[in-house]
C-alpha cells in the first residue's frame, strides 16, 4: 500500500511534534496512522486513530516528551486497514514507547516516510 505521509511548510519538511498546529483545519477529520521520532534518533511512538486527538494526548505523555528534538508524520488510512499498517510499521521501525500494538492481524506492507528510514 502506498501512503502519502504528512509534512509541513512549503518545502515539505518534517513537522516538529511540539510545534505543528493541530488546531489547523487541515487536521479536521484526519484519521489514520502516525509516527513520532527523534531527529537522527530512534522512532519513539507509532499509533493510529484521529490524528489530532492522538497527537494531543501524546504531547502530555512524559514517556514521549522525555525525548528532545521530536518530529511527527501521519498518513490517512482507512479503519479496516489501520491495524495491519500499524503492525507492519511497528515491526519494521521498533518504537521505544508503546504499550499496545495489533498482533493478531496480518501486517500490511506500506512505504516508509522516506527511503532512508529509519533515521
Amino acid at each position: 500500500m502506498n501512503l502519502t505521509w504528512g509534512t509541513c511548510g512549503g518545502n515539505s519538511s518534517w513537522c516538529s511534534f511540539t510545534a505543528v498546529n493541530l488546531a489547523h483545519p487541515f487536521f479536521d477529520g484526519k484519521e489514520g496512522v502516525y509516527i513520532i521520532w527523534q531527529g537522527r534518533g530512534p522512532v519513539i511512538r507509532i499509533g493510529q486513530g484521529v490524528i489530532r486527538d492522538r497527537l494531543n494526548v501524546h504531547r502530555s505523555d512524559s514517556a514521549i516528551t522525555a525525548y528532545k528534538n521530536l518530529y511527527v508524520t501521519w498518513a490517512v488510512v482507512s479503519t479496516l486497514q489501520r491495524d495491519g499498517v500499524e503492525r507492519y510499521l511497528t515491526e519494521r521501525l521498533n518504537p521505544v514507547v508503546g504499550e499496545r500494538h495489533p498482533i493478531t492481524v496480518t501486517p500490511i506492507v506500506v512505504n516508509l516516510p522516506s527511503p532512508d528510514w529509519p533515521y
